[in-house]
């Protein structure tokens, strides 16, 4: 657990769109004392590094610095964005066998030089690779935290507060399981304004309240969000950077806000022994526990579902 909140230091390993929007986002948030970036382009990391603190006039006092490894030493959070992106006729197999090299390459550095750091894991396949940090790790599975849904979460979110006219942070919901394909968004836990979101529809829409149509294509466009803005600007950034800065806040503060990050299952649904996403608690200690949250059977077997897919994945990787 955090033991010195006057002076936290961040370290993000990777300054591509994802690190280096990260880096803005906490630069902004003003929580963070010291941000390092590490990147195996070190002239990227030091380009990115210097646009930003180009800008330390405006936010409150933080060091931004480029450097190695060695830097990240004492960090209370280190942030892994690094990774190999598909490559054309590339499996989404042979893209996780690329990037678990690549995270056997960055973890035990990591590990080495911050053994007391709480990892957060960013890059994608993000369950699966949360995993891997885990096992490579050998940390306690409170300290190793995937970003899981928490970006899905708050485009469901987006979504449902336009459907129904309210203010975004109004609407109370989670996508559970793979952040991917087979995520589920758990309307039976769902509300607004404290109704369920069956007797809210009902409310505003009448009788024929929310039909199920419309669930799903709020569901299709939650998990279709992404190929949309990579297709329309090349890659997203923005939203997932400040997801992870809601999930950094949330420790630092040691607040126990409760998010849908990624962490490890022991027997939750019947799932063992693989990272995915449930409503968690998160404090200071990482991800402390996953909450028992009371899904219908259609929420339950859809997470099921996600996580079998996630398993069989899991079972393929070249350790």
């Amino acid at each position: 657990m955090l033991h010195k909140p006057d002076i936290v230091k961040i370290s993000i390993i990777g300054a591509g769109f994802v690190g280096s929007t990260t880096a803005y986002a906490l630069m902004m948030s003003g929580i963070a004392s010291e941000i390092v970036m590490v990147d195996i382009n070190k002239e990227k990391a030091e380009g990115e590094v210097m646009d930003l603190n180009h800008g330390l006039a405006f936010v409150k006092p933080v060091d931004i610095v480029a450097g190695d490894y060695k830097d990240i030493k004492d960090s209370d959070i280190v942030i892994l964005t690094a990774g190999a992106n598909q490559k054309p006729g590339e499996t989404r197999i042979d893209l996780i066998n690329r990037n678990v090299q690549v995270f056997k390459s960055i973890v035990p550095q990591v590990v080495a030089n911050a053994p007391e750091a709480i990892l957060l894991v960013v890059t994608n396949p993000v369950d699966i690779l949360a995993y891997v940090t885990y096992k490579l790790s050998g940390f306690p599975k409170e300290r190793v935290i995937g970003s899981g849904t928490v970006l899905d979460t708050a485009r469901l979110r987006y979504l449902l507060s336009k459907q129904c006219g309210v203010d975004v942070r109004n609407v109370h919901t989670y996508m559970i399981g793979e952040h991917g394909d087979t995520e589920v968004p758990a309307w039976s836990i769902t509300t607004i304004a404290g109704a369920r979101l069956d007797e809210f529809c009902r409310h505003c829409c009448g009788d024929h309240g929310c039909q199920e149509d419309c669930r799903k294509e709020l569901h299709q466009k939650t998990v279709g969000a992404a190929y949309e803005i990579i297709e329309k600007k090349g890659a997203t950034y923005y939203a997932v950077a400040l997801g992870v800065r809601r999930i950094v806040e949330a420790i630092i503060r040691n607040e126990n806000s409760i998010l849908s990050v990624s962490s490890l299952l022991e027997g939750q649904f019947g799932m063992h022994d693989l990272y995915l996403s449930l409503p968690t608690l998160v404090n200071g200690q990482g991800a402390q526990r996953i909450l028992n949250v009371p899904l219908d059977d259609k929420d339950t077997n859809g997470f099921i579902k996600s996580a079998q897919t996630i398993k069989e994945i899991i079972n393929q990787i070249q350790w």
